[in-house]
């Protein structure tokens, strides 16, 4: 019985906090401390000090706060112009083409961020504008923008990637190798969407860019299209590991930024830098606090209670994957995807290895429906984001998110009957 009685005053807390406009960490925080003195009086406070410390102590982790300071750097400077002028080029005069070139940057700027939150702000602001300035209703645009950003959490550096190899112990760099064709799959339904959007609706054709013009924009966007080529053909070949690639991306976004473009002068580093240690300490402390919760459930064996509970005694490899995918996609439309990521994976992670999932197909079924959930009502954080930076209210947000949530859905069920779509680039 105390098993249940600690899923029961678990929830309470975090919904009950939740529901008082706490921030997401003060009831991850305070969850696992009332939980030990409560249930567990033997174990000292302070251990639960020691997990959060050890929680943000691998070496890994550091890829995070690089990642989010070269996004910050190119998303300060005219890294996100200069690609969406050299996607809008080629496929801007097709039907749909605006939206199309805002699926497709939100792919190319998701290898330099790896957060979806970051997409929506760097791809969205200037996108947006473009979009309605050719005839798209301003519901269609933000429902287009924030889920399209879904893709920047799939395709590498993804810190839902990150965070999942942590918890597992599962190779980061086969996990971002292995979110480029779910990716470019999610990229591609949407571009198909947006076509026959366009065709419905009668949204007015854009000029056809001249060749002449075409080749200049392509000499503009040479030097960031090579940053996802050095980050993902890095770790493809084994030149450095994705802590290292994360060195070298903000090594090569200082470059490009500061002394190629000038756009970023060396006074305005710092500033940036804030922005980004802001981002990073709160992303780590929902994972100390992720961890401390995940170390309370596990010492209470409720992860092996829930799956046989859920899962039953011996559940074959689909229907894992089916409940791995309702609980993660549900539990991201609630709360944050790192906080889901480090409660769930443990829950599931035995169970879905011993029924034949390989762990980093597994991997890319757990972060594509933290990237999902990311942009689903009720909760999702991008919404949030967007009502945020565009000042739209919530419902003109999610509005038009429910044919972009079926191709989604229809995303995941691929994933799940045809593991090759993420495996192909690593056998």
């Amino acid at each position: 019985m105390i098993d249940s009685n600690i899923l029961y005053i678990m929830f309470a807390i975090l919904f009950g906090l939740l529901f008082l406009n706490f921030p997401m960490m003060v009831p991850l925080i305070t969850a696992p401390f009332v939980l030990i003195l409560l249930f567990f009086t033997n174990i000292s406070p302070m251990f639960l000090v020691q997990q959060m410390l050890q929680g943000i102590s691998p070496y890994v982790l550091l890829a995070v706060p690089l990642f989010i300071f070269a996004a910050d750097i190119m998303s300060y400077g005219h890294t996100s112009n200069r690609l969406l002028d050299f996607v809008g080029a080629f496929v801007g005069h097709l039907r749909g083409g605006y939206a199309i070139t805002t699926s497709v940057t939100c792919a190319i700027f998701g290898s330099i961020s790896g957060s979806t939150q970051a997409t929506v702000v760097a791809i969205g602001r200037p996108m947006r504008e473009r979009l309605l300035k050719v005839g798209y209703k301003d519901s269609d645009t933000l429902a287009l923008i924030i889920n399209s950003s879904d893709i920047a959490l799939l395709i590498p550096p993804s810190i839902g990637f990150i965070i999942y190899g942590l918890v597992t112990g599962t190779s980061i760099g086969d996990l971002f190798i292995a979110g480029i064709g779910p990716g470019i799959m999610v990229m591609l339904f949407f571009a198909t969407y947006s076509y026959f959007q366009a065709r419905i609706k009668d949204i007015p054709l854009a000029e056809r860019v001249p060749w002449s013009e075409r080749l200049n924009v392509s000499k503009r966007a040479i030097l960031p299209l090579g940053f996802p080529v050095i980050v993902i053909g890095g770790i493809y070949v084994g030149i450095f590991s994705p802590t290292e690639a994360a060195g070298v991306s903000v090594l090569y976004a200082l470059v490009l930024e500061v002394l190629i473009y000038r756009t970023i002068p060396l006074k305005d580093i710092q500033k940036i830098a804030l922005s980004t240690g802001l981002v990073t300490s709160a992303v780590f402390v929902l994972v100390a606090g992720g961890q401390a919760l995940s170390w309370v459930l596990s010492y209470a064996r409720i992860p092996q209670m829930i799956a046989e509970a859920v899962l039953g005694t011996d559940p074959s490899a689909v229907y894992v994957l089916f409940m791995v995918s309702l609980f993660f996609f549900v539990g991201c439309m609630l709360v944050d995807p790192i906080v889901v990521i480090f409660i769930l994976t443990p829950i599931f992670f035995r169970a879905a290895v011993q029924a034949g999932v390989d762990p980093i197909h597994l991997g890319v079924i757990v972060t594509f429906q933290a990237a999902m959930g990311s942009a689903t009502p009720p909760f999702g954080c991008d919404i949030f984001t967007a009502s945020a930076v565009f000042n739209r209210p919530y419902l003109d947000v999610i509005r038009s998110t429910p044919p972009y949530i079926v191709m989604l859905l229809i995303t995941s069920v691929l994933l799940i009957f045809f593991p090759q779509i993420s495996l192909f680039l690593l056998q």
